[in-house]
């Protein structure tokens, strides 16, 4: 995660002087948490990708400009979230959105060399019990465990107190565990 924060600030500071390829590699890098976060809240995938390239273009716009910004994954996600909104108040002429009405997309649990051991069906457990959780707590659960971000960023994102973020991750994590420890098997010790 720090290296990725590393490599991003690299990038960072190649696009504010112009370099179009940075552009490039910072959009293969985050645009599909970007699109993830843009469809829980316009609910289309061609709206949602039009919000991509608009936060992609408004970075490069930034030009020399984006250098000051400190965080760039969390400025962007905040970006995608507004430009979000605000193309769903022209859509709907709506004023205000809240929260719960966001719709999270399933989130997948990606095998890595160690996932491997973990069987087939306990990564569909999982996956369920991510995906039942409720929305506001799905979406932090999302933010903080699969894009990266920080509490007080996602709390800043979504507007919400840190404390509230926390707890919608103490929800998270603690169902997690209460499943996966009723679903794992019980080796003795010899």
């Amino acid at each position: 995660m720090a290296t990725d924060n590393l490599h991003i600030s690299q990038l960072q500071q190649k696009i504010s002087v112009g370099d179009e390829r940075a552009l490039k590699e910072l959009h293969g890098l985050i645009s599909e948490g970007l699109f993830q976060l843009s469809v829980s809240i316009v609910r289309s995938t061609q709206l949602a990708e039009e919000v991509v390239e608009d936060v992609f273009i408004k970075c490069w716009e930034q030009g020399t400009q984006l250098a000051s910004i400190r965080n760039l994954k969390a400025y962007l996600y905040v970006l995608t979230r507004n430009i979000s909104l605000d193309y769903l108040r022209r859509v709907s002429g709506k004023k205000r959105y809240r929260l719960e009405e966001v719709s999270v997309p399933l989130l997948l649990v990606e095998a890595t060399p160690e996932d491997i051991l973990i069987s087939a069906e306990l990564i569909k457990k999982i996956n369920a019990i991510i995906n039942d959780l409720p929305p506001r707590c799905k979406l932090i659960f999302k933010l903080v465990k699969v894009d990266g971000l920080k509490h007080k960023e996602v709390a800043q994102l979504l507007n919400l107190s840190l404390k509230t973020v926390e707890a919608q991750m103490g929800i998270a994590l603690k169902k997690l565990h209460t499943s996966i420890t009723l679903h794992l098997p019980v080796y003795s010790r010899k």
